[in-house]
């Protein structure tokens, strides 16, 4: 199942890895906490955010994936490119309970409008507010 992504027999390793600790040391159940979930092999923080706010509804973090570093920088929510801190400066920006939903947003409109290589400018709800936008002297069209 893994073997089309990149880097699979790492990632084999690891959720093998993975697999024996949750039996031995947690029972056979995925762990509710930060520091938990990211002592097993090959988990990030943004990982075990993903796990904690979809699977335990606990918000830890806002998760920073390719889509979200792509959007806080294009909206100006943040300057820096370390995730860690992108992160930091969207839990600022937004209230603990709706991390999930931030994140939640910014990947759909990530990977349907605010595309990597050609954003999709006209066909945006907010580009009207988007400081990427207007500075690259896009308009509404609509």
């Amino acid at each position: 199942m893994i073997s089309s992504r990149g880097l699979f027999r790492q990632k084999a390793r690891n959720l093998h890895a993975t697999a024996v600790i949750l039996l031995e040391r947690h029972g056979g159940e995925v762990p509710d906490t930060m520091a938990e979930l990211v002592a097993l092999p090959g988990v990030a923080r943004t990982a075990a955010t993903v796990v904690l706010s979809n699977g335990f509804g606990l918000n830890e973090g806002v998760v920073v994936d390719t889509h979200v570093h792509r959007l806080a920088r294009r909206l100006r929510f943040t300057r820096h490119d370390d995730v860690r801190k992108i992160e930091q400066d969207l839990m600022r920006l937004f209230p603990r309970d709706r991390w999930l939903d931030v994140a939640d947003l910014l990947i759909f409109h990530g990977r349907r409008v605010c595309v990597a290589r050609r954003p999709r400018c006209e066909d945006c709800a907010i580009e009207p507010l988007c400081p990427s936008s207007q500075e690259a002297g896009r308009t509404d069209k609509r």
